[in-house]
C-alpha cells in the first residue's frame, strides 16, 4: 500500500525563518516526498526565499498554521475576529505563492484559547462566518483547500472530533474546507480510528498528520496504524501523511504541547525512524 509521506518543519524549528532554509533539501535527502511548513507568523514567513529553495530542491509542500488569542475567530471581540480573517488570508497568499494545495492546522480558533465552558452557538456562528470569508478568498485567489484540525480538549473546546469538523465544513458551505486528522489527537478524542475516517469520507478528509500517541516515534506506541491506513485507503484518500513532533528545547511550543521529556535522540531521528516504521507497516498491508 503506497502513501505519500511528509515531514513537518516543527521537527527542526518552532519558527521557520531564512536561517532554516536548509531544512527543505534535508527533508528530501531523508526520503520524504513533501514538507509541511508550520507558519508561526504569516507576516514574517520568508515566502520568496522558501519558494526559490523549493524550486531548486524539487520537493512538494503544504502549509499549516495556528491562530492565537490575538487572531481568534471565535473571540467576542470583533477586532480580534477581523485580525483572524486577515491573518488567514495572508496564510492563503503564502500557500498560493508556494503552490501549496493545503492550509491545515488550528485555523478556526485561537490555539490554546479555552473558556472553561462547552462551545457556544455564538462561537460556532463566529467561527463559521470568519472561515467562510477566508474560504471564499481562497477560491477567488487560487486553489487552496483549508483543512481544519481536530485537536484534543486541552488545546481547544471548539473542534475535537471528526463529526463536529465535518459539520463545520458543511456549514461554511464553500466546498474548499475539509478536515485535518491527527492521530495524536484522535487517540484521545475519537471512539474509533476507522469511524473517524469514514465520518469524513473522501469528500471531507483533506489532510493527515501521522503522529504517535505520545508524540514520539510513529509506530512505537498505541496508535493502530494498520487499521488507520486501511481505513484511509478504503475511503480513497490520496493526500499526504505527515510526521509532526516538537523538541522539548522549543521555548513556546514545548510548553503549549506539554513536551517535558525527549521522545527521541533528536527531532530528525524521530522523523527518520518514524518514516521507516510507517513505510514498513504500509508495505506489509
Amino acid at each position: 500500500m503506497y502513501f505519500k509521506f511528509g515531514v513537518d518543519s516543527f521537527i527542526w524549528t518552532e519558527n521557520f525563518n531564512k536561517e532554516d532554509l536548509w531544512i527543505i533539501p534535508k527533508a528530501k535527502e531523508l526520503g520524504f516526498e513533501l514538507i509541511d511548513f508550520a507558519i508561526a507568523n504569516p507576516y514574517t514567513f520568508p515566502v520568496e526565499a522558501v519558494r526559490d529553495v523549493l524550486d531548486r530542491t524539487g520537493i512538494d509542500c503544504v502549509c499549516t498554521t495556528t491562530l492565537t488569542k490575538e487572531t481568534n475567530p471565535i473571540s467576542p471581540d470583533r477586532e480580534i475576529r477581523e485580525a483572524a480573517v486577515e491573518a488567514m488570508k495572508q496564510a492563503v497568499r503564502i500557500c498560493n505563492e508556494l503552490n501549496s494545495p493545503i492550509l491545515g492546522g488550528v485555523n478556526y480558533a485561537g490555539w490554546g484559547y479555552l473558556t472553561r465552558k462547552p462551545r457556544t452557538e455564538q462561537e460556532w456562528q463566529w467561527g463559521v462566518e470568519c472561515m467562510r470569508r477566508v474560504a471564499e478568498y481562497a477560491m477567488e485567489s487560487g486553489n487552496v483547500t483549508i483543512c481544519v484540525e481536530c485537536v484534543n480538549r486541552f488545546e481547544t473546546h471548539f473542534l475535537n472530533i471528526a463529526e463536529d469538523a465535518v459539520r463545520f465544513c458543511k456549514e461554511v458551505g464553500t466546498g474548499n474546507v475539509k478536515v485535518h486528522l491527527d492521530c495524536f489527537h484522535m487517540i484521545r478524542e475519537e471512539k474509533s480510528f476507522r469511524g473517524a475516517v469514514e465520518t469524513c469520507g473522501k469528500e471531507y478528509l483533506g489532510y493527515i498528520h501521522v503522529n504517535e500517541n505520545d508524540r514520539g516515534i510513529p509506530g512505537t506506541g498505541l496508535v493502530p496504524f494498520r487499521e488507520f491506513f486501511q481505513a484511509v485507503h478504503d475511503v480513497g484518500y490520496d493526500g499526504p501523511l505527515v510526521i509532526e513532533s516538537f523538541d522539548p528545547g522549543f521555548k513556546e511550543l514545548a510548553g503549549n504541547c506539554a513536551i517535558w521529556r525527549k521522545l527521541a535522540g533528536s527531532g530528525e531521528e524521530l522523523a527518520v525512524k518514524g518514516l521507516a516504521n510507517l513505510k514498513a507497516i504500509a508495505a506489509g498491508m
